[in-house]
């Protein structure tokens, strides 16, 4: 609710860009943090997603609008940067994230979080939309100019390739 009267506002010439890129931060980062599991990346994604929300700010007409513009734009910078650093990031060199693990098995959380990055690009906004910022696959599929079908057989796929990795971790640990 708080970000419609932002839209609004900023339309209405009320409200100026900073206020409206911190009513969005948070969403931005969160996307690109948990993809790319690199603070100072995630940032600058962040800040090129913002640029480029100013320079389409006038045809951007509803805070839907924006909103699902963000989440599209942030999603695929975050793809280009791991295409452009050629990265499938290599299990040692990704950060532990700097919030509290939620209650449960934090070396499982630490495991699960692993195996996510270790999926390739695609997969992984897929799972980090979907897991991480809560859409829903019809929600990903607008994100991401992506038929359902795509997205919902890119799910299964990333999470097969997640349970296999993950059992076969678990199988190393009890042996």
């Amino acid at each position: 609710m708080e970000n419609i009267a932002a839209i609004e506002m900023a339309a209405e010439g009320r409200m100026d860009f900073a206020e409206m890129v911190h009513a969005h931060q948070s969403r931005v980062f969160s996307i690109a943090y948990h993809f790319l599991h690199d603070r100072a990346l995630a940032e600058e994604v962040a800040q090129d997603v913002f640029l480029q929300l100013h320079r389409a700010l006038p045809s951007l007409k509803s805070e839907a609008h924006i909103t699902a513009w963000l989440c599209k734009v942030t999603s695929h910078r975050c793809i280009d940067y791991a295409r452009r650093r050629r990265q499938d990031l290599e299990l040692d060199s990704i950060a532990e994230p700097a919030t509290r693990t939620p209650p449960g098995d934090p070396l499982m959380a630490r495991r699960l979080q692993r195996v996510v990055a270790s999926l390739p690009p695609k997969a992984r906004i897929v799972i980090v939309l979907r897991y991480q910022e809560d859409l829903e696959p019809e929600e990903i599929a607008r994100v991401l100019g992506w038929r359902l079908n795509t997205v919902k057989s890119q799910l299964q796929r990333s999470l097969s390739i997640l349970r296999d990795k993950l059992g076969r971790a678990l199988g190393e640990i009890a042996s």
